[in-house]
């Protein structure tokens, strides 16, 4: 149980770091950093010593003031002693507002860092500048992001002016521990990749700090400690304006003799190494891969120490099929050492980094807990939230290798009993919760599944709300702090800045899709039966996402809505309630079939009431009578899909089971699934519906390929685009029609799509029942269970389902599609990844990730696709809309 302890929170310990979340603030506004760790070059009065630059807090004279007016080359600095190395990722500053009696202020100013107190380096941004741009005023707190980090424990913050003034001010800085403790790496210096046909890629470390000599980088830390990973393919687009292969550091096989890349890394103490971690890029289609093996000597001094003979060494599985840049982890044997040096083998023309980590068996570090008193949130947006919290935090050793070995057993100690009444605590709260559960009813968005938008994070977290405090007791400890360019924003402002539905919207989407497609009469044909009547949205802005979608204001026009919760536990319709109303045994128009004719031949899946069977169905033809929706058979038997309710279902199952064959019983359409008969006069209930002999789509697609003379020549099963086309109009005539009936279908995707011999679609709401989808679904907290990655993120953020989220799923339906259902949607993305990406949405701000163009697909469809995928549901075109656009384009 302790070597179990110690192992989880080494691991912890050693997480890699992300810049996007190591922004906890370091402890100048809530005291953590002491008066002695905060110096200055001068000060004004002994009232604007140094002590006074904490931000948000007014004492003395209300900041650090360096002494006299500043003139343009002079260099004040605040200097600020973090006691330990620190991944330091954002920086706020104010002026000096002492209770609106000051109104000094830096406008401007550069921060130099040092990680041993000695060699003081100059800060500068991804473009060579130097100098941030700091306040407009005393009092308003302004937040900037250092792109690229800093690696340091000694940070000075300069005031830079232009003309003679007086300037003073308030600080916090944020980031986290640099638990990996790497202090420099030396390697040759990055080359240029000029290749006929290729962009010309500039592979060096443009960010590093230490000294380049002989083409050698040696003393400092640079892009392969800043966190940030290289894309796939490295002459892509980057987020800031920088050159081509930016984010890789590489080198070029011939250009160095050994035939390999020796690199030396040296660390702040000696420490158990586990294993490494290296980023590296695989493009192998222009001569790119990872290293093929990799050599690493140890010593356990950096002067006066010889390198231990014997290696640890690694041999790579070379990867010739994906070109994904990826982490290739290096076990290290746990040897110890202070520094490492590693000889990486080329394994093709090219080897690129972009990031290199290490992971090291830590002794364990104490935690200390203070209670910190600061003002609620303040007046002005852009400064930070800080309330009464209790704060967790590491403590803070000087000379941590000079620790007497009973200090560090009482520290692993008290560590170890703290940690087993965290874990205590959490398994009575989460049994807690567990009763609070069973107790909730069974919704697509349970009662206990809350969403919590970090506007500020970039951070979408599902999750269910902790038990709620005493009001005696403090808030939970301190969040992160995440911040967005250039200033943070005020959560509360963009938590209200939701879609509108207007009709000058669904106007101008409709005329967008009838440009495409060159048919002009789609634009009235939507106003008369597209959006306008098709829904209203609730006006979230007065409403919890869970109480909007529980709204008295319905999501269609004057109708209320009723969530099906099918055997399979899927939610195949959301209907208007007056189509259900009512509903008994006896309302049933269907006909009874003998349940004796019913032949078991495969279970098709299953869910949490009930089960789907393939059935051969004895004399359904003479049963059902002339004009039955049935293909000829042929004298074969017929087969039929057969859902049925298991005996032991719930009350609410067999209501919502029996509303269930009501509502398909009035569907009639070529392109839904039919409901032929039911079998509801004794149990199990069971609903007998079509059943399709080429299966569904998705399986169909992925089993052949794109029309070519190679397909012919070769007999291999393949589609041509006209195919492709026709299949996507009968799917939005199929839709269409729902939509024409307030019905919304929630789960649309071509696995939910079947397909006779006749190649005819069949839109049903098998799909989450067999487990061949099973992870298409993503499960919240073991029981709601959604297809994210083809919901609309007002679906996933708000629990709302419209005819506009059918029409989202129907976009990456088509894209499905015209990939042949080859990849999963957001395939290079995780469940958790996925809906951080809706959240981008919800944000607006140009971050959102969309998928790709598919390979094969006209431009003009693609277009339509990413009009499904609009932000606003009103910009979305409506199923008519799409409908007779893509009519004329395919082939019957």
């Amino acid at each position: 149980m302790l070597f179990f302890l110690l192992l989880v929170l080494q691991t912890s310990a050693n997480a890699q770091i992300d810049p996007a979340h190591c922004r906890y603030p370091l402890g100048m506004e809530d005291g953590r950093i002491k008066d002695d760790d905060i110096t200055a070059s001068s000060q004004w009065y002994d009232t604007t010593g140094p002590r006074y630059a904490r931000l948000n807090r007014e004492e003395g004279d209300g900041a650090w003031c360096p002494a006299g007016p500043l003139e343009p080359t002079d260099v004040q600095y605040l200097q600020l002693d973090l006691r330990q190395l620190t991944f330091l990722t954002v920086v706020g500053t104010q002026g000096r507002y002492a209770r609106s009696s000051g109104n000094e202020f830096a406008r401007l100013y550069r921060l130099d860092y040092s990680r041993d107190g000695h060699h003081w380096i100059s800060w500068k941004n991804r473009l060579g500048d130097k100098v941030i741009n700091g306040n407009n005023n005393a009092y308003t707190s302004v937040i900037k992001d250092l792109h690229p980090p800093i690696i340091a424990r000694y940070i000075r913050v300069i005031p830079v002016t232009i003309v003679s003034t007086t300037v003073c001010m308030r600080v916090e800085l944020y980031g986290c521990p640099w638990t990996d403790g790497l202090t420099a790496y030396s390697a040759p210096e990055g080359q240029v990749m000029m290749a006929p046909g290729y962009s010309v890629a500039t592979l060096n470390d443009s960010t590093y700090d230490g000294i380049f000599e002989r083409r050698k980088l040696s003393g400092g830390l640079g892009q392969l400690t800043d966190g940030v990973i290289g894309q796939d393919d490295f002459l892509a687009t980057r987020q800031y304006s920088v050159w081509n292969g930016y984010d890789y550091v590489g080198w070029k096989n011939d250009s160095l003799g050994p035939g390999y890349v020796e690199m030396a890394f040296e660390f702040d103490r000696q420490r158990n190494f586990t294993s490494m971690k290296v980023h590296s890029n695989n493009m192998f289609s222009r001569g790119v891969k990872i290293f093929s093996s990799v050599e690493c000597w140890f010593k356990s001094r950096l002067i006066a120490a010889h390198w231990e003979p014997e290696p640890e060494e690694f041999r790579t599985v070379l990867d010739d099929r994906n070109p994904s840049a990826r982490y290739v982890t290096v076990p290290l044997g746990r040897r110890m050492g202070r520094a490492i040096r590693c000889r990486f083998h080329f394994a093709d023309t090219w080897m690129m980094f972009s990031e290199i980590s290490f992971q090291s068996a830590q002794n364990v570090i104490p935690t200390q807990t203070t209670t910190v008193t600061t003002p609620s949130w303040p007046k002005n947006p852009n400064s930070l939230p800080t309330t009464l919290k209790t704060v967790t935090t590491p403590w803070q050793k000087t000379n941590a290798p000079e620790e007497s070995n009973t200090s560090i057993l009482i520290g692993c100690l008290v560590t170890i009993i703290l940690l087993l009444v965290v874990i205590i605590f959490l398994i009575l709260w989460c049994q807690y919760v567990c009763k609070v559960l069973e107790k909730a009813p069974r919704r697509i968005l349970e009662e206990e599944v809350t969403v919590r938008l970090s506007s500020s994070s970039d951070t979408i977290i599902l999750q269910t709300p902790p038990v709620p405090p005493r009001a005696s007791q403090p808030d939970p400890p301190y969040e992160r702090v995440f911040l967005l360019d250039p200033q943070y924003q005020d959560p509360a402002a963009l938590r209200n800045k939701l879609p509108e539905v207007s009709q000058s919207a669904e106007a101008s989407a409709c005329n967008a899709v009838s440009d495409l497609f060159l048919k002009p009469q789609c634009m009235t044909h939507a106003l008369s039966h597209g959006f306008g009547g098709g829904y209203a949205e609730p006006d979230v802005t007065q409403c919890t996402p869970h109480q909007c979608f529980q709204s008295s204001v319905p999501h269609y026009a004057e109708t209320d809505i009723v969530s099906l919760q099918g055997v399979t536990g899927s939610n195949m319709y959301a209907v208007p309630a007056l189509t259900v109303d009512s509903l008994t045994r006896k309302d049933i128009s269907v006909a009874e079939f003998p349940r004796d004719q019913l032949i078991f031949r495969e279970k098709l899946g299953e869910g949490q009431f009930g089960e789907v069977h393939l059935c051969e169905a004895e004399g359904l033809l003479e049963f059902l009578g002339e004009g039955a929706p049935l293909p000829e058979m042929d004298d074969r038997p017929v087969l039929v899909a057969v859902k049925q309710l298991r005996p032991d279902a719930t009350s609410t199952a067999r209501n919502d089971f029996l509303k269930e064959i009501k509502i398909m019983s009035r569907l009639n359409d070529p392109n839904i699934i039919q409901l032929l008969c039911v079998c509801v006069s004794s149990d199990p209930l069971c609903m007998v519906t079509e059943y399709m002999e080429n299966g569904d789509l998705n399986m169909f697609l992925s089993q052949r390929e794109m029309e070519s003379t190679l397909t012919h020549a070769n007999n291999i099963p393949s589609v041509s685009t006209s195919d492709l086309l026709h299949l996507s109009v009968q799917i939005a005539s199929g839709m269409k029609y729902l939509a024409s009936l307030n019905f919304v279908h929630r789960d649309l995707a071509t696995r939910n799509c079947l397909l006779d011999r006749r190649l005819t679609i069949k839109i049903a709401d098998f799909g989450m029942s067999r487990n061949l989808y099973s992870s298409d679904y993503y499960r919240i907290q073991g029981r709601a269970v959604l297809p994210i990655r083809w919901m609309a993120w007002e679906s996933i953020l708000l629990g709302k389902f419209t005819t506009a989220s059918d029409v989202w799923a129907f976009g990456v339906t088509l894209w499905e599609i015209f990939t042949l259902c080859k990849e999963q949607p957001y395939s290079l993305l995780s469940d958790e990844q996925v809906i951080e990406n809706t959240g981008e949405f919800f944000r607006n701000q140009g971050r959102q990730i969309f998928l790709s163009a598919p390979p094969l697909c006209p431009a003009s469809l693609f277009e339509l696709m990413m009009h499904c995928w609009s932000r606003d549901i009103g910009d979305r075109p409506s199923f008519n809309c799409i409908y007779q656009a893509l009519r004329p384009h395919a082939n019957p």
